[in-house]
C-alpha cells in the first residue's frame, strides 16, 4: 500500500503534464519547419517529442486536429505559397524542390487541389490578392468603429463628429524603411496556436507576461513572430510565438522553449497605432514597399520587435513597435 500511494504521489498534475505535451509537441512543428526539404518520417518526428513511435501519430492528430501526413503535406504547401508571395523572380521548380517535392509537375498538382490556382498565377495574382486583403482589414476596422461609436455613444462616453468617421483608419504605405542588419538573439518563447487578433494580446497579458515578470525578464527585448499568414493557412492552425531574448546558457522553465533568432538583413520600419491597425500595417509593407524595393523576402520569419522600454497604453490601445522583414537581393 505504501509504495503504491508513493507512486501515485509522483504522478504529475494535468496541468503539469499539458505543458509538457505541449511543450514536445512545439518542438515537433519547429523540426517540421527547418526540414520541410527532406523526408520527414513518424519514427525520426516521434524521436524529437521523445514519444513512442507506436502512439505518435495519434497523439499528434488528437493535439493538431489532423494526421500528421496532412499538416506535412498542408505545410509543404503553405510555405511554397509564401515563397512565391514574396519572392515573384523565383522560378515554381525551385519552390517545389526546396519544399520536399520531387518534381514541379507534383507541387503543382497539389498546390491547385489546396488553393484552387496554380502556382504561377498565385504567384503573378499576389500584389492583387494583397490589395484585397487591405481593404478587407479596412472594411473590418471601420465595421467594429461603428459598432463602438454605437455603443460608447448610447452610455455617454464618447462620441465622434462626421469628420471624425471620415478620417480614413488605413493610410497608405508611409512608413520609413530601413535596411539594418540584425544581429542574431537568443530567445526564449511561448506559442499561441489559433486566430491572430485578440487572443494573441490575450496570451502575452494573461500567460506571457507573468512569465517574464516570474523569471525577471520583463524589461528585455521582446519579439512577436507570427509563422502563418491567415490568407493561407486556416486561422485556427495560425502560429504565433511571443518571445524574449535572453542571456546565453539561460535554464527554460515551464513550457517556454529556447531557439536561436537568425540574424542578417532586415527591412524595419517603426510602427506606432492602435492594435487593430498592426495587420493592415503588414498587409501593406508587402503590398507597396516590397514591390518598389528591388528586394525580396527569404525563408527567416518576419518579426515584431519590441526593444527595451518599448510604450504601450493599455488605455487606448496604442503601441510601438518595429516590423522586420527578413530581405535579399532580387
Amino acid at each position: 500500500m505504501i509504495a503504491n500511494f508513493q507512486d501515485r504521489a509522483h504522478v504529475s498534475s494535468p496541468q503539469t503534464s499539458l505543458s509538457e505535451y505541449s511543450r514536445r509537441m512545439n518542438k515537433v512543428l519547429d523540426h517540421i519547419d527547418r526540414h520541410l526539404d527532406k523526408p520527414l518520417d513518424l519514427a525520426a518526428l516521434a524521436e524529437v517529442a521523445n514519444f513512442s513511435p507506436f502512439h505518435f501519430h495519434r497523439v499528434f492528430a488528437g493535439w493538431m486536429g489532423e494526421t500528421l501526413g496532412a499538416y506535412l503535406r498542408r505545410r509543404r504547401l503553405e510555405r511554397g505559397a509564401l515563397m512565391l508571395a514574396g519572392q515573384p523572380s523565383l522560378a515554381v521548380l525551385n519552390v517545389a524542390l526546396s519544399v520536399g517535392f520531387g518534381s514541379g509537375e507534383a507541387f503543382a498538382r497539389a498546390f491547385k487541389l489546396h488553393f484552387g490556382t496554380t502556382p504561377t498565377a498565385w504567384q503573378r495574382d499576389t500584389p492583387k490578392r494583397w490589395a484585397e486583403q487591405s481593404q478587407t482589414v479596412a472594411n473590418r476596422q471601420y465595421r467594429n468603429l461603428d459598432q463602438n461609436v454605437s455603443k460608447q455613444s448610447q452610455e455617454g462616453h464618447l462620441e465622434f463628429t462626421d469628420n471624425d468617421l471620415s478620417q480614413p483608419l488605413i493610410m497608405e504605405m508611409n512608413m520609413n524603411v530601413e535596411i539594418v542588419e540584425l544581429p542574431a538573439a537568443n530567445i526564449v518563447y511561448m506559442r499561441h496556436i489559433g486566430p491572430y487578433g485578440p487572443s494573441i494580446g490575450a496570451f502575452w497579458n494573461t500567460v506571457f507576461m507573468p512569465w517574464l515578470q516570474a523569471n525577471g525578464l520583463a524589461d528585455r527585448p521582446r519579439y512577436g513572430i507570427g509563422h502563418d499568414d491567415p490568407s493561407i493557412t486556416p486561422p485556427d492552425k495560425c502560429r504565433y510565438d511571443a518571445c524574449v531574448e535572453v542571456d546565453e546558457g539561460f535554464v527554460v522553465s515551464g513550457n517556454a522553449l529556447s531557439a536561436k533568432l537568425p540574424g542578417g538583413r532586415y527591412a524595419v520600419a517603426k510602427f506606432q497605432g492602435h492594435t487593430t491597425e498592426i495587420a493592415a500595417a503588414w498587409i501593406a509593407m508587402f503590398r507597396d514597399w516590397l514591390p518598389a524595393s528591388g528586394m525580396q523576402c527569404d525563408a527567416r520569419p518576419c518579426l515584431e520587435r519590441y526593444p527595451q522600454h518599448t510604450q504601450f497604453n493599455p488605455k487606448t490601445g496604442i503601441f510601438e513597435c518595429e516590423l522586420c522583414i527578413p530581405v535579399k537581393s532580387l
